[in-house]
């Protein structure tokens, strides 16, 4: 089964992924009450010379600029966002869910 944007609660891994892909929001079912959710953070350039982060494409005239690659990022409970690391048990659930707005 994979992810379809009808499907939106008890989702496995490999869909919510799909669904990172898309450019949704996910979250596992017991995040939601704290606001918690992942998202993928897309590909960019990271400028050096000002420690500034730029959409690819935007920023060709920087002279140290270094490519940044997609991660996934959590939005924490006290409003952070930080890079996320999947655990065992996250990768084994089937209780994840697409979170709007």
């Amino acid at each position: 089964m994979s992810y379809s944007n009808n499907s939106e609660e008890n989702l496995s891994f490999g869909q919510a992924i799909e669904a990172l892909e898309d450019g949704q929001r996910v979250a596992r079912s017991g995040w939601n009450g704290k606001g918690m959710w992942l998202r993928l953070v897309k590909t960019g350039s990271y400028d050096v010379a000002c420690g500034c982060v730029y959409p690819n494409g935007t920023h060709e005239e920087a002279q140290d600029v270094i490519s940044l690659s997609p991660w996934i990022g959590m939005k924490t409970a006290d409003s952070k966002f930080l890079p996320w690391l999947a655990s065992q048990s996250d990768m084994l659930a089937k209780d994840w869910c697409v979170v709007s707005g």
